[in-house]
């Protein structure tokens, strides 16, 4: 609710009004202009929503200036480092961490409900031989309306709740299955004696041929993948699934939604833009020269995986994927793949360079990602497949506390209308 001591006056012309000033458990307060229309018969102008709260949550708060990332006031790197996703999964869900009772059914449920519809298979081989990873994530999430009817009525508690269940256990095998359909090779079912991370990678990497056994650093490194990017507050991506969401579309469709918006380049292919840059240095010997075209303000080269929009200090996440990229590196080496030299002796580089400190230009989460992902033999193509699948309870848990939420109803952004006033249309002929 609004503070009573608190108001914003805003004068206009000759209208003045007192604007009521809601406060937040942390952050900045918020001017409630939900009535400004009505009152004023004016509109605010805000491109990007970047200075616009569209809704209260309990779930992520982020302060960019300090590097601070809390899940229901749970700080991230203490999360990446002593949980593990599903715990982290039921804490955005649910609002606190789990019992061990509590986990142990939470897992069960999720173990139990990954595999999909056998007639999805034909979704897959539908799409031509190259589709992108993210084209059939896109098609085959959003199809799931048509498999599961019993979990699209989104007024019944029930049924929202076997949605949320069901997408984040399925997420990974649709995502491997799109791998496995890219690269042409048969798909691999998920097994329930093994954890969520595991499962994901035997999906993508084991082949008939042969047993594959997932190797526990690895495991590990991916788990703390999903638990990074699982939630990030009110990004593009979740924006999109709470406005698809408003008008009452099912689950399945704002969750295929939110993956169309996360494909943009700008937002979930930023770990891909990095590894394409590190392919595009080519060789250790190269990195003076691309540091000093990234300090040259006239030279549109930008370094790929330093810095972050949001974050102005350093990436909280940044810490603990560091941790596992060593952890990786040293497990499989650098010495055959050139892209891992160079990054290992460009991360050396820019941190040891004051320029770059000065501009707080650290590593970032998605240069550390990104060079696990290439480590563990994944295309940049998998980068952002993998992504949904990690921040998919984030969308699904925003979808959840938004249909509960009384005050919220339809999105329909306003706009500043330039065009042409009205006129009358003119016959063909003469014109």
């Amino acid at each position: 609710m609004a503070d009573p001591t608190k108001t914003a006056t805003l004068t206009f012309g000759e209208k003045t009004l007192e604007l009521p000033i809601h406060s937040p458990t942390i952050g900045p307060d918020a001017v409630d202009i939900s009535k400004l229309y009505a009152q004023g018969d004016v509109f605010t102008y805000d491109p990007g929503f970047t200075s616009t709260a569209a809704c209260r949550s309990t779930i992520t708060f982020i302060d960019g200036d300090k590097g601070e990332l809390l899940h229901r006031g749970y700080p991230i790197d203490q999360l990446a480092a002593k949980s593990h996703y599903l715990e982290v999964c039921y804490l955005l869900l649910y609002g606190e961490l789990p019992t061990g009772a509590q986990l142990e059914d939470f897992e069960r449920r999720i173990t139990q409900h990954t595999m999909l519809h056998e007639q999805m298979q034909h979704f897959f081989r539908g799409f031509r031989r190259d589709a992108h990873p993210m084209a059939i994530m896109v098609g085959v999430v959003g199809a799931m309306s048509a498999f599961y009817h019993d979990s699209t009525d989104i007024s019944d508690p029930w049924q929202r709740e076997v949605a949320s269940i069901r997408l984040i256990a399925k997420m990974p095998t649709i995502a491997a299955w799109a791998f496995k359909y890219h690269v042409g090779q048969p798909f691999v079912y998920p097994r329930n004696d093994l954890d969520y991370a595991s499962n994901f990678m035997r999906m993508c990497f084991s082949v008939p041929a042969e047993e594959y056994e997932v190797n526990p650093i690895l495991s590990r490194a991916m788990d703390r993948i999903f638990t990074l990017h699982a939630d990030h507050e009110q990004n593009a991506s979740t924006s999109t699934v709470r406005l698809a969401s408003s008008s009452g579309a099912n689950p399945f469709a704002c969750i295929a939604a939110g993956i169309a918006c996360l494909w943009g380049p700008a937002h979930g292919g930023a770990n891909q833009a990095c590894l394409e840059m590190l392919k595009e240095i080519g060789t250790p010997d190269r990195i003076p020269e691309y540091i000093a075209r990234a300090k040259d303000k006239n030279d549109p080269f930008r370094l790929m995986g330093f810095g972050h929009r949001v974050y102005k200090n350093f990436d909280p996440r940044a810490t603990v994927m560091k941790e596992s990229a060593d952890e990786v590196l040293d497990l499989l080496g650098v010495e055959n793949n050139p892209i891992l030299q160079v990054a290992k002796e460009l991360e050396a580089a820019a941190l040891a360079d004051p320029y770059f400190a000065e501009k707080k230009l650290f590593p970032n989460v998605d240069f550390y990602s990104g060079i696990i992902l290439e480590a563990m033999g994944f295309p940049t193509s998998m980068f952002t497949p993998i992504f949904a699948v990690s921040r998919t309870v984030g969308w699904i848990s925003q979808w959840k506390e938004m249909l509960i939420d009384p005050e919220q109803r339809i999105g329909r952004p306003r706009q500043l209308y330039m065009g042409a006033e009205m006129r009358d249309y003119v016959d063909v002929e003469n014109r």
